[in-house]
């Protein structure tokens, strides 16, 4: 998997900053994610894997109706390359440099029970000021948690879980 992301890395900078000089960052965006589900998918990938697939039709394949002329392009470039496996990568790395070129930073907050919304926008305004940007939650439950929240904010992760605590305890009194 890091091989794929080492791999992937020059490609997401060079569609993100095709993009951005296009001013069209959102429609990549769109564009991207939607070529990386096609990719991901084990039918298509047997496809894009046919030798004798030109790269002018993975490029119609992946690039679909919506897509402008130059992200046609880049997915030829990468159909030339033999780099179409690494869409996947590729579009989480844009969004990762979307993102930061947009000060947001995506976190997901993973709790027992459903979460109130006053209980969300309280996590939605520690994170931001934690973190200077705006924040865009994404939530999950998982009652396997027995209480509190696990928030998983890229580099940062804070478990304030009662499992995570259990486990904290259980580590300390092991030692």
């Amino acid at each position: 998997m890091s091989q794929a992301l080492t791999l992937a890395r020059p490609y997401a900078r060079a569609a993100f900053n095709a993009a951005r000089d296009e001013g069209r960052i959102k429609a990549w965006s769109d564009a991207l994610g939607f070529a990386a589900r096609v990719a991901a998918d084990p039918q298509a990938q047997a496809v894009l894997k046919h030798p004798q697939l030109t790269a002018a039709k993975a490029s119609a394949l992946l690039a679909g109706d919506t897509a402008d002329a130059s992200f046609g392009r880049f997915v030829e470039m990468l159909a030339d390359n033999r780099r179409l496996e690494l869409l996947p990568e590729i579009a989480g790395l844009f969004e990762q440099l979307r993102a930061d070129a947009e000060r947001v930073v995506k976190a997901r907050v993973t709790s027992a029970t459903p979460l109130s919304d006053a209980e969300l926008v309280a996590i939605r305004d520690g994170l931001k000021r934690r973190f200077g940007r705006d924040v865009e939650l994404e939530t999950a439950v998982d009652a396997s948690l027995i209480g509190g929240a696990l928030i998983d904010a890229g580099d940062v992760v804070i478990d304030g879980t009662v499992k995570g605590k259990l486990a904290r305890l259980q580590s300390a009194l092991a030692a």
